[in-house]
């Protein structure tokens, strides 16, 4: 059925939470079970206050999530999301992830709403660097600015462009695709109940149920999204 709804969809979006990540590698952070927020508040040690005071702990802290970055790499099913993308089958993916692996299987209208942990940027001039800086323990800019990583922090809004984008494709895509997330946060869990109100057909594959899956088309739950993805790019290849 997903297959059909892709193939006859116009203008189909995907939207991707941490179950995408989970499936590569990285820990879910926002997961009760998850080892690092057990040990770490991180309203306390990502947010702009620890940025600004409690900057050795910030520094530490999104170190350590650079490396599981760097250990890690996109799985088959953000490399069929790209190919679904160059052949005309999406129009693009939001993401609520910031690990940066759909620009990496080459996905070009990625639209990163939480930032991306593949790069840091200088507080003072803005300078954007590789997050080996990070990786090396090189925390400062040669103008003598902090290094941060090109992501949301708590206490920061959304980055406007990114989401206004974002926002537009929910209003005109025909199919909305949800990948791997609980839909809980906001603001980004509107987006598929924009696109439903707007005549979207909504497709919600996560391993838990959701409380919008009554909103939804078709609900996948207890199924590796990779698996999904990949039965489907099986079924819309045999129809080449």
């Amino acid at each position: 059925m997903l297959a059909s709804l892709i193939r006859n969809s116009k203008h189909t979006i995907v939207f991707t939470g941490a179950g995408m990540s989970t499936e590569s590698g990285l820990p879910d952070f926002r997961s009760a079970n998850s080892g690092l927020w057990e040990q770490e508040d991180p309203s306390r040690v990502a947010s702009t206050e620890a940025l600004n005071q409690n900057v050795e702990q910030f520094f530490r802290f999104y170190r350590h999530r650079v490396l599981g970055v760097q250990d890690c790499k996109p799985h088959a099913g953000h490399f069929i999301l790209a190919d679904w993308e160059r052949k005309g089958l999406i129009q693009g993916v939001i993401t609520q992830n910031v690990d940066g692996f759909h620009t990496d299987a080459g996905t070009v209208n990625s639209m990163e709403l939480h930032g991306t942990l593949q790069k840091v940027h200088c507080q003072t001039c803005g300078k954007v660097y590789g997050n080996d800086r990070y990786s090396e323990e090189q925390y400062y800019c040669p103008c003598g600015g902090t290094l941060r990583p090109s992501v949301v922090l708590f206490g920061e809004m959304l980055p406007e462009n990114t989401f206004a984008k974002a926002l537009h494709e929910a209003e005109k895509c025909e199919l909305f695709i949800v990948l791997g997330s609980s839909l809980t946060v906001t603001p980004a869990n509107q987006f598929p109940l924009l696109a439903k109100e707007q005549g979207a057909k909504l497709v919600i594959v996560n391993r838990e149920p959701t409380l919008f899956d009554h909103y939804a088309d078709l609900v996948i739950h207890d199924t590796d999204i990779g698996v999904v993805l990949a039965q489907a790019d099986q079924e819309l290849r045999e129809d080449l």
